[in-house]
């Protein structure tokens, strides 16, 4: 396997767990925010990956072999869970009627595992990213 194409594999996995992370930052941020620019309650937001291809040289030429590929974000998209229903008649957004406030669908247990979850894939992502550039030193240092 190529090592530079090893290195940049492992850099596109970075760059989806550090979305991943923002997202999760995100929505523990706004854990309590009951209203938005677009009206009601915050709505919780989940990364969606997809297989990435890496552009290949060959490949303009016609020569093209299955090549490995990395990851990237296709999309964000806001959760379609109910919001959670808490009974407090003093909060200002309040129903007036029965007293319920409807709170953001972000469970804080939820998100702090799947920043777990990225942080550790993160991790993963930078010491193979570490290990190839021990490999490449390696193998110059094989050439003298």
């Amino acid at each position: 396997m190529d090592l530079l194409r090893a290195m940049r594999i492992s850099a596109t996995g970075l760059t989806a767990n550090r979305t991943k992370m923002n997202v999760v930052a995100e929505n523990l941020a706004n854990l309590e925010t009951t209203q938005t620019e677009e009206g009601g309650p915050y709505r919780r937001k989940m990364v969606v990956y997809e297989e990435q291809r890496l552009k290949d040289f060959k490949k303009v030429f016609g020569r093209a072999t299955e090549q490995p590929t990395g990851v990237q974000v296709s999309e964000i998209v806001k959760s379609g869970e109910k919001f959670r229903l808490v009974h407090n008649p003093a909060h200002p957004d309040a129903d007036p009627v029965t007293g319920y406030v409807a709170m953001p669908n972000v469970n804080h247990l939820v998100e702090m595992a799947d920043m777990i979850v990225a942080r550790r894939a993160y991790d993963a992502n930078a010491a193979a990213i570490a290990n190839t550039k021990s490999m490449i030193v390696k193998a110059l240092e094989i050439g003298r």
